[in-house]
């Protein structure tokens, strides 16, 4: 009698779990997927969580029925270990009053970290991220969403590197002083030299380049400038959905190329080019839907979710806007590894910032994504790569590139005031 391998047996054993279809949800997941996603780091690297932490009314310890994505108990239901939290404002909010609404959010951010001890830690470093998933706390980590809000002043990338912000997106749905946006009419054709200047010093501040929302010329821009690998934190595939968020194969490879990683968004107009194109229809393109929006909640994020959820979910009632299923989103990341390997993808959901799709209702639904990538036959190294080991290896790369800058500017003399406030942020290493 012939022999079947261990091998042979696991590959049975998965090809029988997919052909019955996904289970539903959480625990009724296949053992091994469960064992290797709650054993994994599930770094996330977009949520707008921080706009619902500034209503008095949220509490992000308990678990939430208002429609929000994240809090406390739904990441830990959904082995969700690592997040970075955006910091983000209307892009049409400048100057200094921009760079006020930013601490604020930063301030936030750090202040949930402080009132929850026993489940967060705030993180800088991958090693930070490392450190908080081996004692069983949940990294909390953060990212600036546009350059508008360094205010047109250089000074502020080395106050957001110092207060522990790993990530400033260039541009949002408007042009910023840095970079022209992939929604908006081009005026810097790419980046401009300010932009120039800020990629360089954020490279000297280890904080990564982040491209989601940039216009392709500032993108290509930005890769020439920046030492150290660039991300997209919430970007999804323009091959798949057309939209002019999304990044083309030749983005990818390029992206890719340099060391760096796209972070997959779960928003169903960047997934689905159907929906996105039944959307612009019934209700718009998405940054102009975001404008009114943003004048019908007096710039409340929040409020805007909400409302953009109705109006979604009405058309959908009437049969004008065609449904999205969650596994559109491991539709996205298998392009991703055919097109350039499994080294170069990763998760950057858009949680409470967008509108998910059916079967993401939230992050405690994230352990779907880890058994549908076994069910595509990726192994687990590869799947832990996909799930938070990529984006580790980028900011571990970043952290690098700071440091080669910083002796090459100061070998044989003081170091620089600035160096010492990021140094004195991070801790001791």
């Amino acid at each position: 009698m012939k022999r079947v391998s261990k091998t042979g047996r696991v590959v049975y054993g998965w090809l029988m779990v997919c052909a019955l279809g996904a289970p539903a949800h959480g625990d009724a997941i296949a053992d091994h997927a469960r064992q290797l996603h709650f054993a994994s780091i599930v770094l996330d690297t977009h949520a707008d969580t921080t706009q619902r932490l500034l209503t008095p009314a949220y509490d992000f310890g308990k678990r939430n029925t208002d429609g929000s994505h994240v809090d406390l108990p739904r990441m830990r239901a959904g082995g969700l270990n690592a997040q970075f939290f955006s910091i983000w404002i209307d892009s049409n909010i400048h100057g200094p009053p921009a760079v006020e609404k930013a601490l604020d959010q930063i301030d936030a951010i750090r202040e949930l970290v402080r009132s929850h001890p026993n489940d967060l830690g705030l993180a800088t470093t991958a090693e930070d991220v490392r450190r908080a998933h081996a004692t069983g706390k949940i990294a909390a980590l953060m990212g600036v969403e546009g350059g508008h809000m360094l205010g047109n002043d250089l000074r502020m990338v080395r106050v957001y590197a110092a207060l522990g912000v790993r990530y400033l997106t260039l541009a949002h749905f408007h042009n910023s002083e840095l970079a022209d946006s992939a929604t908006d009419a081009p005026v810097h054709n790419g980046l401009s030299e300010f932009g120039r200047d800020a990629v360089r010093e954020m490279n000297r501040n280890g904080m990564l380049v982040d491209i989601s929302h940039v216009s392709d010329k500032s993108f290509y821009d930005a890769l020439e400038v920046s030492r150290a690998p660039l991300i997209a934190s919430h970007s999804s595939v323009r091959s798949i959905s057309g939209h002019a968020r999304n990044m083309t194969d030749e983005m990818i490879r390029a992206l890719a190329a340099k060391g760096g990683v796209i972070q997959i968004n779960y928003e169903v107009n960047y997934l689905s080019d159907e929906f996105r194109a039944a959307y612009e229809t019934q209700i718009g393109s998405v940054a102009g839907n975001n404008e009114k929006l943003l004048k019908e909640c007096n710039g409340d994020d929040v409020c805007m979710a909400e409302a953009d959820k109705r109006q979604m979910m009405a058309a959908q009632a009437a049969g004008r806007l065609p449904h999205v299923s969650w596994e559109k989103i491991v539709e996205h990341i298998a392009y991703v590894v055919k097109l350039v390997g499994p080294d170069h993808v990763g998760l950057g959901s858009d949680f409470d910032g967008a509108i998910m799709p059916e079967g993401m209702d939230d992050c405690s639904y994230l352990p779907r994504i880890t058994e549908a990538l076994l069910c595509r036959g990726y192994s687990d190294a590869d799947v832990r790569k996909i799930l938070g080991g990529n984006m580790l290896r980028v900011m571990a790369a970043a952290e690098r590139v700071a440091r080669e800058m910083q002796g090459q500017r100061h070998a044989g003399g003081c170091p620089a005031p600035e160096a010492g406030r990021v140094a004195d942020a991070r801790g001791s290493r």
